[in-house]
């Protein structure tokens, strides 16, 4: 008589435990699951047509390798909550910094507003497209640029524009998609919670680690400010 202890485990009712149920159970249990189906097994093997002890080995294979990635996964959840831990103790030594963000939208008030773009190619006509929450959308010319990195400012009062959110686009003679990014200073990092690393960043928002572009270090005022 030969059982798979791991896929098909049948009780002393005749009942069926299938590895799922296994598996969902803790190390311990399953350990005690495999001792007592083992020795059941061995009891009840035919004395006339015993089973094959390679069999016993390959089902002690199977549970060293289910403990093994049990185990694996485990430590690689407590590695990944330590170096969320590490992610935001680095972050946090940047609060004040000026920085760089990757964004698709703006947050505009009465200052000004800096960033850039990069252009693939070269471009005859270049205008930044800012789109209110209304949907009225205001252009700033950049005009003719060559290919790479193209800084912009955003006066808020020269554009007459109202404090808000804005979406941001960029429509060029070659039709790039060029990404956009907005020069910002962090002002906090915290854990989110869903265990990932939030920055609020001025003029942007809320940002992932991953958005940051460039840390251009802390401005002058800020520096006198945390003395």
């Amino acid at each position: 008589m030969q059982t798979s202890l791991l896929n098909n485990n049948s009780n002393s009712d005749g009942s069926v435990n299938s590895g799922a149920n296994i598996a969902g159970n803790s190390a311990a249990e399953t350990k005690d699951m495999f001792t007592k189906l083992l020795v059941a097994q061995i009891k009840n093997q035919d004395p006339l047509s015993p089973t094959d002890p390679s069999q016993f080995i390959n089902q002690l294979t199977q549970l060293s390798q289910t403990e093994s990635l049990q185990n694996l996964s485990t430590l690689t959840s407590a590695n990944a909550s330590v170096l969320q831990s590490m992610q935001v103790l680095a972050m946090g030594a940047q609060v004040g910094s000026d920085v760089l963000v990757s964004a698709t939208s703006v947050k505009l008030g009465s200052a000004k507003v800096g960033g850039e773009i990069t252009l693939g190619n070269a471009s005859a006509k270049t205008t930044l497209v800012l789109t209110g929450e209304d949907g009225v959308k205001h252009n700033v010319a950049l005009g003719t640029q060559p290919a790479g990195v193209v800084p912009f400012a955003i006066d808020p009062s020269a554009l007459g524009l109202p404090p808000g959110s804005y979406k941001m686009s960029v429509e060029t003679s070659s039709k790039d998609t060029p990404t956009i990014a907005v020069s910002g200073r962090l002002n906090s990092v915290r854990m989110a919670g869903s265990g990932n690393v939030a920055l609020n960043v001025a003029n942007v928002g809320e940002v992932t680690p991953s958005d940051i572009i460039a840390f251009n270090g802390k401005s002058a005022s800020a520096t006198q400010s945390s003395l």
